[in-house]
């Protein structure tokens, strides 16, 4: 270990940094300066990476948690080769440049996800330690290891006060995650102030309560660190992960605002910055400097980093010869492709399931086809019903298990499960309430900004759960998820609908679909689209269609749409009810992003538009006016379902009036 290369490294990071902040006179130079001599270390001589093929498979992960640090990591990537240039760091937090205000995943190699709300980066790196596990034990061999990295994470102390950093935390000691590691960077210091205004806990306490194995030290200490690391590595501590926390001086080296909340959140202003570089032997006038012995130091380690790499590649190698079985397997898991076509149930006109149950056959089936799927609920299997059939549950004891115990953990399950779909390999799936959405909506929003192809599975969608009442029966909840971009939400409105909505999920890559189920039972309805299951790709299909022009036109999805049949059906052959069409739409996003001439086919040219949908109306008054939507703008009550409804107003014959006004 070359010290006083490493110290180059790290002043390189505080120039770079201080710099890029001043330039953009925005973002966050605190961190960086803190912690600079931490991401020499790591980048220099601890990770297992090669710059020169950032999505190895078997690279170590690094999560920035602190993402309003982000410079500090786009300083490490620029000096240790992985492609973010200098000009890129001089437009820091500009448009079009990848080194963002808070770290982009996909926006430049090497930043494996996407951070800035605090504590998310913790629980991204539990689902990434959980998904190396995982693979590890079913692709590795007795002679050869070909999955075998750790997980490495900055957290600050904003990082865990969150509370989804402690839910993530507990579980992962729970698991014995033994292969992640969390550097928590202990300055004392956050945007208000000290952290003694709201913040006293012992956190080594706490976490040595989760089972981890806490270890302490300083922050500028190159050898500690490098023993610590080694300490955290060991095989004495395999079972448990590591909580590093290490003291350290938020903006060190800045002569006026080190160990400041002034230096948190804002840029130094000229005068520090020029007092700062002075004070650290930064050359006087120079603008984004970087030393020339950090230069020549990782030119000499990115020639031993293409060396672990190429012996991992022999070993990978010979590892395919041996198990051309397990190779195949591997190849289709990083792909996602399914080991056999996928063979969803088929539902009977008349039967009668709820879409929940019906969806935990599918889920059944999509396991059966993609080995790769893994997931599980926020301790509501029975109820959300995503019990897999095959793997068993995965833990310490089984760590080829497919079904994930979260516990009542929904925030950290969300974000765990990025990590999962980041980590490469693995296909997640999540459960819980509809109602409950609000308890992992962080998550999901940065699936939807990550493309993370994660799959939701809420039941329990509206007031026909009955007994529980106003607390778990959702009102706003589909239009609070419609209202975040790229999130898919299909609310199927039978089982065979259902089955449909698996495929459309399974088909998706670029983004998390949420699948809004029923607990009531719902009868298979004839549908009069003969292609239906392909139409429902749009958004929207005709359940029950007119031999003329439709007059009025009937929008319901999920259990809404039996509503509407039922209606219509009461009508009968009344004045003015004849030309009545139906339609299904499952989702309203997908439909309403058709082309015009699409919508205007099912939607008529010149007919009144009737919703039913038992949720609040935001939305669709895109396509009906407001006196013409069916909603509930309430909270509910406690009650059987069906008497909850006609306590509210919200039945057939309602319906039907409001059709025939």
């Amino acid at each position: 270990m070359d010290i006083t290369a490493l110290e180059k490294v790290a002043l390189s990071v505080r120039s770079l940094s201080m710099d890029a902040v001043q330039a953009a006179n925005s973002g966050h130079p605190g961190l960086p300066l803190g912690c600079a001599e931490l991401g020499a270390l790591l980048y220099g001589e601890v990770m297992r990476q090669d710059p020169a093929d950032p999505s190895w498979l078997d690279r170590d992960r690094f999560v920035l948690s602190a993402g309003h640090g982000s410079m500090f990591l786009y300083s490490l990537l620029h000096l240790a080769g992985y492609g973010i240039s200098l000009d890129e760091i001089r437009r820091f937090r500009q448009v079009g440049s990848p080194c963002a205000g808070h770290p982009e995943y996909g926006q430049a190699p090497g930043i494996e996800t996407t951070t800035g709300p605090l504590g998310q980066g913790v629980a991204n790196a539990v689902g990434m330690a959980i998904a190396e596990s995982m693979l590890a034990a079913r692709f590795n061999t007795p002679k050869r290891s070909i999955i075998d990295h750790r997980t490495w994470v900055l957290a600050g102390d904003g990082c865990l006060m969150e509370g989804v950093s402690g839910e993530a935390s507990s579980l992962a000691g729970h698991l014995k995650l033994g292969k992640l590691i969390v550097f928590y960077d202990s300055n004392a210091i956050t945007i208000d102030g000290s952290t003694s205004l709201a913040f006293s806990e012992d956190v080594a306490a706490r976490y040595a309560a989760y089972g981890w194995k806490v270890l302490h030290g300083d922050m500028y200490d190159f050898a500690g660190l490098a023993r610590l690391m080694e300490e955290a590595k060991s095989s004495e501590h395999a079972d448990k992960p590591k909580l590093i926390i290490l003291k350290s001086i938020i903006g060190k080296g800045s002569p006026n605002k080190q160990g400041t909340a002034a230096v948190h959140g804002s840029a130094l202003g000229e005068e520090e910055v020029a007092k700062t570089k002075a004070n650290l032997g930064i050359p006087a006038g120079e603008r984004f400097w970087v030393a020339p012995e950090a230069r020549s130091y990782f030119e000499e380690r990115r020639k031993a980093f293409a060396a672990v790499h190429a012996a991992w590649n022999a070993d990978f190698e010979a590892w395919k010869r041996e198990n051309p079985s397990l190779a195949a397997e591997l190849s289709d898991f990083l792909a996602g492709r399914p080991r056999k076509a996928l063979d969803l149930p088929s539902f009977a006109v008349g039967e009668k399931v709820a879409t929940r149950a019906a969806s935990g056959k599918c889920l059944a089936a999509v396991a059966a086809s993609w080995p790769n799927l893994v997931g599980g609920s926020a301790d509501l299997t029975g109820p959300n019903v995503t019990q897999l059939p095959e793997g068993g549950v995965y833990g310490p004891g089984n760590p080829t298990g497919r079904m994930i115990h979260f516990g009542v953990r929904e925030h950290a399950m969300a974000a765990i499960a990025n990590g999962l779909s980041l980590h490469g390999g693995l296909r997640p799936f999540v459960a819980t309430f509809l109602t409950f959405f609000d308890y992992l909506k962080p998550g999901l929003r940065l699936a939807a900004l990550m493309k993370q192809p994660v799959i939701y599975i809420l039941t329990h969608d509206s007031i026909y759960l009955g007994e529980d009442g106003p607390t778990h029966q959702p009102i706003e909840q589909l239009a609070s998820i419609r209202a975040i971009p790229n999130v898919r939400l299909l609310r199927p409105a039978d089982a065979a609908e259902t089955a449909v909505a698996w495929r459309l999920a399974m088909e998706r890559t670029d983004g998390p679909t949420v699948l809004a189920l029923s607990r009531q039972n719902l009868a298979v309805f004839e549908k009069d689209d003969p292609e239906w299951p392909y139409t429902m790709g749009l958004g929207a299909y005709v359940v029950r269609n007119t031999s003329e022009e439709p007059e009025i036109v009937v929008a319901a999805s999920g259990s809404e749409v039996s509503l509407a049949l039922a209606a219509l059906e009461s009508l009968g052959g009344k004045a003015g009810c004849t030309n009545v069409r139906v339609l299904s739409v499952p989702s309203r996003e997908l439909f309403f992003a058709q082309p015009e001439p699409v919508r205007k086919a099912m939607l008529g040219s010149s007919a009144r538009v009737v919703v039913a949908e038992a949720g609040v109306a935001m939305g669709w008054e895109r396509i009906a006016k407001p006196e013409d939507i069916m909603s509930i703008e309430r909270f509910g009550e406690s009650g059987p379902g069906e008497a909850v409804a006609e306590h509210l107003g919200y039945t057939s014959q309602k319906l039907a009036a409001l059709i025939s006004r």
